[in-house]
């Protein structure tokens, strides 16, 4: 996992400057699996937490309001 993207997302202080790659990166470290991709939204989700996660680039970044989603869920279920 990489612990800086981890912290990033954790911190809340860059939520709209979070690369892509290393978002989606994340999100299969935290358990996450692919399930799908439809046009530009990508589907992952989690068995155990039953938590599903719709992703998509913004440009080459994370959208902000998905990275504050899943912070949500990091710390709901102590991810």
């Amino acid at each position: 996992m990489n612990q800086k993207t981890y912290n990033d997302v954790m911190s809340g202080k860059s939520d709209n400057n979070i690369r892509f790659n290393d978002f989606r990166n994340l999100i299969v470290d935290l358990g996450f699996d692919f399930i799908r991709q439809n046009g530009s939204h990508m589907q992952y989700f989690h068995r155990e937490l039953k938590a599903f996660m719709n992703i998509q680039k913004d440009g080459a970044k994370a959208k902000g309001y998905e990275v504050r989603q899943l912070r949500k869920i990091m710390l709901k279920y102590g991810l």
